[in-house]
């Protein structure tokens, strides 16, 4: 099918919820992809986070191959010996005191499932969320995302338990506990809603509240679990164990797959039956997440994403320069640029120029990288963006 057929089809049969970018992506290699016309892509969007081992890692890939060989499907009322070194590799890694695993699909699932978590453990039913924050779209994640363009059309069918505080405050993060209050859900960083780092102290005093108050803390890892900021784990960058930390997006190597982690007397609370999915820890996705572990750890790629993050930034600071651009902010390969005008022409820039960027609402680049993308790659990326931006910069002044 050729890249003209392949875009009308698309436009006409697929559902319209999509920003698209313009271009037809049919191949990839680590961090390069390649479109329809063979035409190649340094990525920086990262399939929203998704590709952080690359596109088509060789051991994921081997390990896709050789399990699909033997059994692709087995429901989790059957054992199963991928499952069980997935789990095993998992919490090798997991912070310290969280020993249950709920497997799913996607970062709206875990969050889902931790959710119903807190509910049946503390018998409670109020939450709190931050301002900017991001869980997912389905109904319970979206009741704790705060941005209103995505509850507004939902609000009347949102659970309506979830008190929204400003990121960072936490003497308002205080002010709205009760004695209703289950769980505080937070992430790090906040992806989705700009990349806005965590302040100093702001976790670790989260922590203490809520062992104060007797009320349990999630921390939503979806985007920045897998060594994505320089840490396995980005709440280890604060020295903080949740209660209960979701993950997904990397986890399977580019296969949809999420999971629940919790504390072992959590998750024992709930019954056989209570919480299930046909799809969940297959053997498909369980092999590619066992590769993709690997992969992290031998090819040490929370180190180098951190080595790399420093690297990104220093190529960025001439963009800090440019008077559209307000701030630079992240760790990791995780970073995002605020300009101080719309961004829609600086992306399509990028794009015209062979960088697939990411962005964050309508005003901040977003860069999501795979970890093994190269420095060279990263200093031919950061140049487009400077070339972008200036070349929005001038149109502005003309």
């Amino acid at each position: 099918m050729d890249e003209q057929r392949i875009l009308e089809v698309e436009n006409s049969y697929l559902a319209k919820v999509y920003h698209k970018f313009p271009i037809c992506v049919c191949k990839g290699r680590g961090a390069l992809l390649y479109d329809a016309k063979g035409r190649e892509y340094i990525d920086c969007m990262g399939g929203y986070g998704v590709s952080l081992v690359g596109h088509c890692h060789p051991k994921v890939v081997k390990a896709i191959t050789e399990q699909c060989k033997r059994l692709i499907a087995c429901h989790s009322s059957l054992y199963n010996d991928a499952r069980a070194e997935l789990l095993e590799r998992l919490l090798k890694i997991a912070p310290k005191g969280l020993e249950r695993v709920f497997l799913s699909n996607s970062g709206a699932e875990s969050v889902e499932c931790a959710i119903k978590l807190a509910v049946k453990y503390t018998g409670r039913n109020e939450f709190i969320s931050m301002v900017r924050g991001y869980h997912g779209k389905t109904l319970g994640a979206l009741s704790a995302t705060w941005n209103p363009k995505y509850r507004k059309t939902f609000k009347p069918i949102l659970i309506p338990n979830f008190r929204f505080v400003p990121f960072g405050k936490l003497d308002k993060v205080e002010e709205a506990i009760s004695n209703r209050t289950a769980a505080v859900i937070v992430e790090p960083i906040q992806g989705e809603g700009g990349v806005h780092v965590s302040p100093e102290g702001f976790l670790q005093g989260l922590r203490k509240l809520c062992d104060e108050y007797d009320v349990l803390l999630i921390i939503d890892e979806v985007q920045t679990g897998f060594g994505r900021t320089g840490r396995m784990w980005a709440s280890e960058h604060w020295r903080v164990v949740p209660d209960v930390m979701c993950v997904a997006k990397s986890m399977a190597g580019g296969l949809p797959m999420g999971a629940t982690l919790a504390k072992g007397e959590i998750m024992d609370s709930l019954r056989v039956g209570e919480h299930t999915t046909t799809f969940g820890g297959n053997p498909l996705t369980c092999a590619a997440a066992c590769a993709t572990i690997d992969a992290i750890i031998e090819e040490r790629l929370v180190e180098r994403a951190r080595l790399l993050g420093e690297f990104f930034m220093k190529m960025l600071l001439k963009v800090q320069r440019l008077r559209i651009v307000r701030e630079i902010r992240g760790l990791g390969l995780m970073i995002g640029v605020e300009c101080r005008v719309d961004i829609h022409r600086v992306l399509m820039g990028c794009l015209e120029r062979g960088m697939i960027p990411l962005y964050s609402g309508r005003n901040v680049i977003r860069f999501l990288p795979p970890l093994v993308i190269g420095k060279d790659q990263i200093e031919k990326a950061a140049q487009i963006l400077e070339d972008a931006l200036k070349e929005e910069e001038q149109r502005i002044k003309s």
